[in-house]
This record gives structure tokens, sequence and C-alpha cells, in this order.
């Protein structure tokens, strides 16, 4: 079935959960009006449709391959790419000084998920770019800035980010590539990065690399790390691609999904490079765009349930098997109860996660808008529910589809697999969703509670003011806060981590779960009489939201059951 990009139902949410207009209200971001938000996704929407979506099997049956050297992609993504480019999506969110639209990240998330949706493979490479973007305006000189940014902001050239190393994943602490002066500014940088995602491709003049190393004089672990801009080409002095740097893509990864994207393993033998703010401080700067890339990767997650989901709703209304038990039935599988129970599962869980990120999308907003901290905060805390329930949420979402799908899901051909090979990846890069969860029970609880708290505070307030019109949704939403509410003072008292850890897993889902109730309620609020939101909502809060009650019994249970259990008991 051809991806049919969800333009209203982002309009929708816009007006009525991420409160767009309050976004639009501030003065950083007065052009968003309605007008141009509507025309945005209306034109994203189409190209996503018409361009990106023939795209999406090409990249899977004719993969991304390296051919002397040369990194050849699959047929058709060069004009998809150009498509990207010409119309801006790289560059939604970019500073207008530098020739970006200068618009939301509320925006900029939409517009992401619809691209994800319609071929994952090569979304990913705008999505790299994106980042780097936000961390050179952050962090970069203003010779790199007035030199790099123009390029990358039109798409001229595209960026990528060097982290991971054979023997440092996580633990970036661990890497061995490194910097050495060379005495006019520019260091000679060596060393092997592996899981490089979009490491070159052939329709780009120029990628630009930013790459983690440590300086001679950089200490042990991730204080000693400093972050560096490596071309592929050496600008010349009119600023145009000039002689190849000292680097190359030694091989490509061969992946269970995502195979029109091109992961690299890159060698750097003394290529040059610029150090892009401080020395010793990469980190704190690499962070900026990992930050971007977590609430784009969770967007991943959603773009391909929507696009998983799409397909298998066209397949369950027109597969015929077996015999309809209800009255004026569509005759296909659709009107069996457990078909209708999955599809109506994929469509709640995908507004759900849509609603927390774009939330979270709107709090980057308020904060970049007013500078208030506590929009800040409410940002941090949003992101790593984004990112792991996002795509925990793409690859449930997909698993489903093939199941429903039956036996014609495990057949290429019909390519309900595909989403589910695609998407898997999406719960691993940019940290892993075990450590986000770890990272929101530390350092998004190292203010008391506070975030948490207020967010808890909106959720309860909801669903005081929908008792009246919902009672029956109103209250098990209420009750949901107030159960995560123990579960938070519960965290909080825990001093030793590792008594948060074990539960942190369920506790990020839990909290998830009741996020999802809220944003259902806002949803059938919205609704001037019953209609199919109330009705979604209704499902989602009667059958889904419990699933929070067994989540939160889980995340308290603390950690000492787990290492009662003796190497032998596990069969080490």
């Amino acid at each position: 079935m051809p991806y049919k990009a969800p333009v209203e139902e982002f309009r929708f949410l816009f007006d009525h959960v991420a409160d767009l207009a309050t976004v639009s209200g501030t003065d950083r971001f007065a052009e968003a009006t309605p007008d141009v938000t509507a025309a945005i996704l209306t034109e994203a929407g189409r190209m996503c449709e018409e361009v990106l979506d023939p795209l999406q099997r090409v990249g899977d049956t004719h993969p991304a391959r390296l051919e002397n050297g040369v990194v050849r992609t699959p047929p058709g993504f060069d004009e998809g790419y150009r498509a990207i480019a010409d119309g801006g999506w790289v560059s939604i969110g970019a500073d207008p000084s530098h020739g970006g639209m200068g618009l939301p990240m509320t925006l900029t998330t939409a517009v992401n998920e619809m691209m994800s949706g319609a071929c994952l493979s090569i979304q990913l490479n705008p999505l790299m770019t994106q980042g780097q973007i936000e961390a050179l305006e952050h962090h970069a000189s203003d010779e790199i800035k007035a030199l790099y940014l123009p390029k990358l902001v039109s798409g001229e050239w595209c960026g990528t980010m060097n982290l991971t190393e054979s023997q440092a994943g996580s633990d970036v602490g661990a890497l061995r590539t490194k910097a050495e002066p060379n005495g006019d500014g520019t260091y000679a940088i060596s060393g092997q990065k592996i899981y490089i995602s979009w490491g070159d491709n052939d329709f780009t003049t120029n990628v630009c690399h930013l790459v983690l190393a440590r300086l001679p004089d950089g200490v042990p672990g991730t204080k000693g790390i400093s972050l560096f801009l490596v071309p592929k080409y050496l600008p010349d002095e009119d600023g145009a691609p000039g002689r190849a740097n000292d680097l190359r893509v030694v091989s490509l990864e061969h992946k269970m999904g995502l195979h029109g994207s091109p992961t690299a393993v890159m060698q750097y033998d003394g290529a040059t490079g610029w150090l892009v703010g401080e020395e010793h401080d990469g980190m704190r700067a690499m962070f900026t765009m990992m930050n971007n890339a977590r609430l784009g990767v969770g967007v991943q997650g959603i773009g391909v349930a929507e696009g998983a989901y799409q397909h298998a709703l066209a397949y369950a209304m027109d597969r015929k098997q077996g015999r309809s038990l209800i009255e004026k039935g569509t005759g296909t599988i659709i009107d069996h109860a457990n078909v209708r129970r999955m599809l109506a599962t994929m469509r709640a869980e995908i507004t759900a996660a849509r609603s927390i990120a774009l939330a979270c999308a709107a709090s980057i907003d308020m904060e970049t808008a007013t500078g208030d901290a506590k929009w800040a905060a409410r940002a941090a805390f949003l992101t790593p529910i984004t990112k792991a329930f996002g795509t925990d949420t793409g690859i449930a979402v997909a698993n489903t589809g093939m199941q429903l799908h039956g036996g014609m899901g495990y057949i290429e051909e019909t390519g309900a697999a595909q989403y589910l090979r695609d998407v898997r990846v999406t719960a691993i890069y940019e940290g892993t969703n075990g450590i986000q969860a770890m990272d929101f029970v530390a350092r998004k609880l190292s203010d008391g509670g506070e975030a948490a708290h207020a967010i808890l505070d909106e959720i309860e307030a909801q669903a005081e003011a929908a008792r009246e019109r919902f009672p029956d949704l109103a209250e098990p939403v209420w009750q949901a806060g107030e159960t995560l509410r123990e579960t938070v003072d519960w965290m909080l008292a825990q001093k030793d981590m590792n008594q948060r850890f074990a539960g942190a897993v369920p506790y990020l889902r839990g909290f998830a779960r009741v996020l999802g109730g809220h944003y259902h309620l806002l949803a059938a609020m919205a609704e001037a009489r019953e209609g199919a939101r109330t009705r979604l909502a209704r499902f989602y809060i009667t059958r889904l939201l419990p699933e929070h009650v067994s989540l939160l019994a889980h995340a308290t249970s603390g950690a000492d059951d787990l290492y009662a259990l003796t190497l032998e008991d596990l069969g080490a």
C-alpha cells in the first residue's frame, strides 16, 4: 500500500495536544502561523508520498554497496535526497542567518516522522545533518559556521556523527582515536570508528564528520575527549571541496535491515580536522547533537510504526479468510475480533508515542524561545521517554503488522517484514533503550523529582477537568497518575543507584503508559461530541493503560532478587 502522510493527524495534535499555538505565540517562532504550518505539512507530506515512498522497497532490494572504495547508493536515492534538500527539509529549524527556515522543532519533528514512515533508510541522512547543524550553531567558531553551515543547511554537504569504536561502544570514554596539533590551528586525527550512519554517499559533494578524539594531554575517560570537524574533502580558498582528506571507508556493515543506508567503518590516518568547542569539552558539544538525534530516533520509530500500520490495515481490508461473526461486515479479516484488537492497539500506541514526541519537541521550542529553565528540564525529562517508547512502539507495531499478515508477513515480497528489520536498530543506536532508562532514573531525577512531579500535576489536573464529561476515562488516568507519583517517590528514596537501575526500563515504560492515557484523554476532550478519538481513547485507557500497574510494581522491586541469582543459576 502506498504511504499516506498523516497530515491531518499532525494538525489536530498541534492544535489540541502539543499546543503549537503557545510556541508560535513567542517572538522567536512567530512565523509558525497556522497557514505556514499547514503549507509545510502538506508539501512535506506530498514529497514523502510521491518521492520517498517509492524508494522504500528499492533501498531494501538494492542495498548500498562499497565498490573500489566508493559508496554506491540505491537507485533513485540521489533524486530522493535532492528532493529533501531542495525542499528545505534538511534545515527547517536551522538559523535563517545561514539559510535555514528557523521554524520550531515541533514542525521539524512532524516532517521527520513523515519521511521516516515513507523511507527510513534515506531519512537517516538528513537527521544526522540536522544534528550536526545544531552542534555547530552552538559550539563552532565563527569561521567554521560561516564556511560549513550554509552548505549543510542547503543540503549541498551532509554531516555524520563519529563516536563508537570497537572497544568503546556505550563507554565512549574508552575511545583510542587521537588528535595531534598540527601547529597551524588544525589537528591530525587518527583512529577507526564503527557504525557510522551514512559515512559516505555518492550524491553530496562533501561529507562532514564530527569526530570524538583525545588530545595528547587529554585525561582518560570522557573528560579528556575533544570534538573535531573532519571533512571528506578539504575546502579550498573559495570554500569548495578541494583535495581528499586522509580518511576512507574501510567497509560497510552487513545489517539486519536499513539496507539502503550505508553504515560505515571509517579510518582516519592523520586526517585534517578543526576543533569544535573547547579542548577536552567534546562530550558536551557532542551531546547537543546526540540529544537532537535521540528525539529524532524516537520519531523514526513512530514513523515506521505509521508505515507498518497503514500496510497492515490495507491487508486487513483486502484479505478474505474465515467467516465474519458480525452483521454488515466487510467479509475480510478486519471483521475478526483479534485482528480488530491488533489494529486498535497499533493505532492507539502510535497516537500515544506521537503525542509524547511532539510534547518533547514543543518543550525544546519553548526553552529556545524563552530560556526558561523549567522548559529545559521538561524537554530533558521527556527526551529519554520519547526515544525509548517511540522506538519500542515502532518495533511492537511492526511486529504486530507481521503477525496480522499471517504467513504472508514472513514472505519478503509483501514488504511487512522490512518494517521490523529496518526499525529494530532504533532501540539500539543513540544510546540503547536500557541506557535511556538508566538516565531517566538517575540524571532525570537529580532535581529531586521536580520535573517528574510537574508533569504529574498536569496529568492529574487534566483528569480532574475531564471528570464531568468523561468520568469513566478521567478516574483511571487520575489513579494512574497517583500510582506513578508513588513510584517516583520510591525511586527518589533509593540511594543505591542499582536499586533504581534494576527497574529503570519498566519505570520508563510505565511513565510512558500514563502519559499516553493523559494525551488520549486530551484528544477526547477536544472532540465536540464523542467520535473516533474518544473511542480510541476509551480503548487505550481501558485496555492498555492498566499495564502501568504491573510495570510500576516491577520498577519498585529493587535489585536484590537479580543478584540473588548466581552465575550458575543463569547457566554461566
